[in-house]
């Protein structure tokens, strides 16, 4: 992965500290991405998106992130009106196929369709109106059948539990799996039905992609470190990431999967040269927040001294990881929105 590339990008000192000066230049930073957020809204459809890449999901995204940020769908501000609008937006009945799938037309696929069924989860009870109310819980009551029925297709037993790609697919990976966790948790928190043999067999499948790690005699413990692969045992920063965060919503506090991920970030952390840097950045603050104490600590240091100088003048952020330029500007600013809003748990997913 190539350097940093940081022409005209507001660059700032490393943070020294979480201390009052940090909480400011943090504060700041969010009400600035917010703001960017809102000036990529399409005028029109009320899309929040770039050049009209997978504009269902990104849409989903910005208003999960303005969400963080404090903000609702009802509020009479210029951030509740325009969550309003990329509400309207997400729940056209021409962005939802008959089944209940969100990721085909902006071809976002499973990932768009977990983050479009994640925000509209944690959206119930928050619509602008009662009628937005009702077709929030329509529209997510139908996405989340669809993940339901996607877990079901017969897998070889190492995908089992799983999601990938699409609803209809035989395999799976963590990073698809994931998504769809977090929008079942979120949907079962809100009181939607949910079989709690869905989440076990989600836990069951990333399980077997924990790879511990062990002394030179073989031996392994919970809290000698470990990680999660990709659809493999494997340690990589983003999946392990990933895989903490996830164990941690699935009420697995304890697990050795948990501890040992925990411990391995806890050493390592994230790097500015992670090919998936928003991503993993994402996962890293939730999880290790979830986790609390020295991680929660070690993790928001982390995040403020590799992701404030990296936020443009517009206060949009894209710089950086491949992930960031790839997806674009709306992905990257509403990952590390949500990476540097961990400290005002609003969304009820993220509570510890």
């Amino acid at each position: 992965m190539a350097g940093w590339m940081l022409a005209g990008v507001l660059i700032a000192a490393p943070v020294q500290g979480a201390d009052g000066d940090a909480k400011a230049r943090v504060d700041e930073a969010l009400k600035g991405g917010g703001k960017f957020l809102l000036s990529q809204q399409d005028a029109g459809n009320g899309a929040i998106a770039i050049r009209g890449r997978n504009q269902t999901a990104m849409s989903a995204l910005s208003i999960l992130a303005l969400a963080a940020l404090g903000h609702q769908p009802g509020d009479p501000t210029e951030e509740g009106r325009g969550m309003k609008r990329a509400l309207d937006f997400v729940l056209l009945p021409a962005n939802q196929e008959a089944d209940g799938y969100f990721g085909q037309k902006d071809s976002s696929r499973m990932y768009g369709h977990g983050i479009t069924t994640l925000m509209l989860s944690e959206m119930l009870g928050m619509g602008a109106a009662a009628e937005q109310d009702a077709l929030i819980r329509e529209r997510c009551m139908k996405a989340v059948r669809l993940i339901l029925r996607a877990q079901r297709v017969a897998k070889a037993e190492h995908s089992r539990g799983g999601w990938r790609y699409t609803p209809d697919d035989s395999s799976s990976d963590l990073s698809a799996t994931v998504w769809q966790v977090m929008a079942l948790r979120a949907a079962r928190n809100a009181g939607l039905e949910v079989p709690r043999d869905a989440i076990d067999d989600a836990v069951a499948y990333m399980r077997r992609l924990y790879d511990p790690e062990t002394d030179r005699g073989g031996r392994r413990g919970a809290g000698g470190g470990g990680g999660f692969g990709y659809q493999n045992k494997g340690r990589e920063i983003s999946t392990t990431a990933e895989g903490l965060l996830a164990m941690q919503v699935c009420g697995q506090y304890e697990a050795e999967e948990t501890l040992g991920s925990a411990e391995r970030l806890l050493r390592d952390g994230v790097r500015a040269d992670e090919r998936w840097f928003y991503y993993a950045t994402y996962y890293y603050a939730q999880g290790m927040y979830q986790r609390g104490g020295k991680y929660a600590d070690a993790a928001r240091q982390k995040v403020m001294d590799l992701l404030l100088p990296l936020q443009g003048r517009d206060g949009s952020w894209e710089q950086g990881g491949g992930d960031g330029r790839e997806a674009g500007k709306v992905y990257a600013t509403s990952m590390a929105l949500l990476s540097l809003a961990v400290k005002n748990h609003y969304l009820p997913i993220y509570q510890r």
